[in-house]
């Protein structure tokens, strides 16, 4: 069964990682008599946490989806991962949905990475709320963690359900909304019943505050509550709707999800007071490279993004599909916008985890699934004929680890490569290349344990020895002061000869000017035909410095003078002159390494900044910042790259797994003595193992 625009809601569930995420999803799939029975992690048959490597190390890594319906609502939900190493899968699924609810653990409070996905969240200006987990633990306390979270994040959430008691004396949760409880019923489903008179107090409260947040909706309610000191029921609903939408407050909910129970009242919220898709707006961008924001509008014309690629054993390739505007129909004709091209589109789905169910159409708002498309990739805009839609892409991180790989058996090296790019395709965090400049293939992603899952899967799958290496870092060279050089190429063959000279003037560039050709010959010195080839010598050159080899960078050549011969000279004549030319005077020039330095982000809880700022000290880091809120800093620091390429095991190992970084390349620095001589000796080293292959 299809569903319209306006009955269907999109909540991806998000939090730091253990706080119950996947125990959450397979419980409301439960409460929604979507599956039989709610497994648990260690069962390893939860619908959300499906693929081997997901069972075996009981994490989720991919994202899953499933639905349930409510009162002819339908509820997409989003089980996503909780490691930064898996960061990808959220942030496509923060794109697809119209609602986040973080998962806090009501005893830890709140973690690192829920600060992170807060910035995020609100970098999207997307409606959110808290679901405070596991709060039938005896170190659980709700109120503690609302007043947690409102020192963190600066707001102070709207309780939407209340628990009945703590710890071993937890009987369930009371429906503030709907003014009902829900009590725990062992393994079915919570059971309703009356508010106990002990709770009807705080619960009278807490309606207060949820009349408050529904006051903010327009400017017609609060006119209303400021006459009245209240608002009906009807006037409640319309008013949690549109102040929800536009992000003015916080729903928060209480629960204990292995024990059933929050589960009902937060379903009940999200399809009477959830974000309807009609409220959001995607992001497009013109031909002129300026974003602008379009709604998700079921009467326009079909569009759509391709918002992941993942590849089944069965039902082979996946795309899912986030649809704009108008509806996608099985068995029709799309315009692929980013490939120029038609699009068949053959079956459409939605799923349960990995059960896909087949529909007719998905409209506006929705999330489902193409089949076995050839040329649909992650990104690509799908819509009716011929429109210059094009839907701005997923707004990544960059990667922070990166490991050189290679098949042990050279036999298999093109085979490796073709599992990395596929790897590449499903996980856009994750990055493949070859890098010419060091000879390397090189992976990159966002940690040490994104990269050795998907290696350990082209293991098992594909039967391929692999081996890693730390990956060679692309120095650079440059001078320090002017100089210049002339040098005559002559060879006399027999017949016509080579001839050509060349005097060139070098000067240092700012750094990140690259190179400038400046032909300042005057006279026809040399003939304009030849220019060309002269500045092709330059270029040659610069390919491989003086020092180690490395590229050359910054560097100002100027070709003041020359000499030609009638008969001999030939571009290739001045090409050979012009770059043993630029060597000459680069050697006179005061040439010097370059290490490319890195822009770093690090997010630590504040027992830890002391260990870490002494780490990057000595990792001749430069601390540029650092800011402080709620317990979690974040350092800000510029430092070499060749220190960084174990940064992620560095930073695991100080902050007990619980820090995470963004890295960015941001300009190169000089290096010299003892450094730079290391990096000519490693050089040298690869230069005659290079020559013996």
């Amino acid at each position: 069964m299809s569903h319209t625009t306006d009955q269907i809601r999109n909540v991806t569930i998000a939090g730091h990682g253990q706080t119950g995420k996947t125990t959450l999803f397979e419980h409301v799939l439960f409460a929604g008599g979507v599956i039989p029975r709610a497994e648990t992690l260690e069962s390893g048959k939860t619908t959300g946490d499906s693929s081997p490597e997901e069972i075996e190390r009981k994490i989720s890594i991919h994202a899953a989806m499933g639905h349930v319906e409510r009162n002819g609502i339908k509820i997409n939900f989003f089980d996503t991962p909780g490691s930064s190493d898996f960061t990808g899968d959220v942030i496509l699924s923060f794109r697809a949905s119209e609602f986040a609810l973080l998962m806090v653990d009501g005893r830890a409070g709140v973690q690192i990475e829920t600060v992170k996905l807060w910035r995020n969240l609100d970098d999207r200006k997307k409606p959110r709320g808290v679901f405070i987990a596991r709060l039938d633990n005896d170190q659980a306390d709700f109120g503690k963690t609302l007043a947690d979270i409102k020192e963190k994040f600066k707001i102070e959430p709207t309780p939407v359900t209340l628990p009945m008691g703590s710890g071993g004396s937890f009987k369930g949760v009371i429906d503030v909304l709907h003014e009902k409880a829900y009590f725990i019923a062992g393994d079915a489903v919570e059971k309703e019943g009356p508010i106990p008179d002990e709770y009807k107090d705080a619960v009278a409260a807490a309606r207060e505050k949820l009349i408050e947040a529904a006051a903010e909706g327009d400017d017609t309610l609060m006119e209303h509550y400021i006459d009245k000191g209240s608002l009906s029921p009807e006037e409640m609903k319309k008013g949690l709707i549109e102040a929800l939408a536009e992000n003015k407050y916080i729903p928060a909910f209480a629960g204990a999800a292995l024990k059933n129970s929050g589960i009902v009242p937060l379903i009940d919220f999200i399809a009477d007071a959830g974000p309807n898709p009609r409220t959001a707006k995607d992001t497009v961008l013109s031909a002129e490279d300026t974003e602008t924001e379009v709604p998700l509008d079921p009467d326009k014309p079909f569009s759509a993004l391709v918002i992941k690629t993942t590849y089944d054993q069965f039902s082979g390739k996946l795309s899912w599909v986030k649809v704009i505007s108008g509806k996608l129909a099985a068995d029709t004709e799309a315009y692929n916008v980013s490939e120029n091209k038609k699009e068949r589109v053959g079956k459409i789905y939605t799923c349960q985890g990995k059960k896909l169910e087949e529909v007719r159409e998905l409209f506006a708002g929705d999330v489902g699934i193409i089949t076995k498309s050839a040329t649909l990739k992650t990104n690509d805009t799908l819509a009716a004929a011929d429109s210059s839609l094009n839907f701005v892409h997923l707004r990544l991180p960059e990667p922070v680890h990166s490991v050189a790989v290679n098949a042990v058996a050279k036999k298999d090296d093109d085979k490796l490569g073709e599992f990395l790019v596929r790897a590449a395709e499903e996980d856009k965090t994750f990055r493949y290349n070859f890098n010419g400049e060091t000879k390397e293939t090189v992976i990159s992603g966002m940690g040490e344990l994104q990269i050795n899952i998907i290696l350990d899967k082209i293991k098992t799958n594909q039967k391929i020895e692999i081996e890693t290496h730390i990956p060679k870092v692309a120095y650079r060279e440059t001078i320090g002061k002017k100089a210049g050089a002339e040098y005559t190429h002559k060879k006399q063959t027999g017949g016509h000869g080579q001839y050509g000279k060349v005097l060139l003037e070098i000067a240092p560039l700012p750094r990140g000017e690259n190179y400038q050709f400046i032909n300042a010959i005057f006279g026809g010195a040399i003939p304009k035909n030849y220019i060309p080839g002269v500045e092709k010598g330059v270029l040659e050159g610069m390919a491989h410095g003086t020092m180690a080899s490395y590229p050359v960078v910054d560097v100002e050549v100027k070709v003041v003078d020359g000499k030609y011969h009638p008969v001999d000279s030939s571009e290739l004549s001045f090409k050979l002159a012009a770059r043993n030319a630029f060597r000459d005077a680069m050697r006179q020039a005061n040439p010097t390494l370059l290490e490319p330095v890195m822009n770093l982000t690090v997010f630590v809880e504040e027992k830890y900044l002391g260990d870490v700022m002494s780490d990057l000290s000595g990792k001749r880091g430069k601390i540029l910042g650092q800011d402080s809120a709620g317990g979690i800093a974040e350092i800000r620091a510029e430092v070499p790259q060749a220190e960084l390429l174990r940064y992620s095991i560095d930073l695991r190992s100080i902050t007990s797994g619980t820090g995470s970084f963004a890295v960015a390349f941001d300009h190169y620095a000089p290096i010299s003595g003892r450094i730079a001589d290391d990096v000519i000796k490693a050089r040298e080293s690869f230069k005659v193992q290079e020559a013996d292959e």
